[in-house]
């Protein structure tokens, strides 16, 4: 064989080498571009998710301070409500009266 022969020989298995290690680069390009579509898609549902948490929280905390604030409005309960629905005595009458 020439030396032109083998240089050719040379040249296709590089020449085939690099085409098979384009493909393998454009493959892996690809799998890059879809783990960070799924990266991003993985943030995404774990923001969702916690703003969900914080919109729960948030319901919670205003339906307890509504409860609390119902249960200001209503009066007071037990030993005050009795007091208070009392008649009261003749001389708290007669002051009432006078004033």
């Amino acid at each position: 064989m020439s030396k032109t022969s083998i240089l050719s020989v040379e040249l296709k298995t590089v020449q085939a080498e690099m085409k098979s290690l384009r493909a393998k680069a454009t493959q892996l390009r690809a799998a890059l571009k879809a783990d960070k579509v799924a990266a991003k898609a993985e943030k995404a549902i774990a923001r969702q998710a916690k703003k969900n948490v914080a919109t729960a929280k948030k319901a919670e905390r205003i339906a307890k301070l509504e409860a609390k604030l119902l249960a200001m409005k209503t009066g007071p309960v037990g030993a005050k409500a009795i007091k208070m629905n009392k008649k009261p005595s003749a001389c708290t009458t007669t002051y009432q009266m006078a004033a």
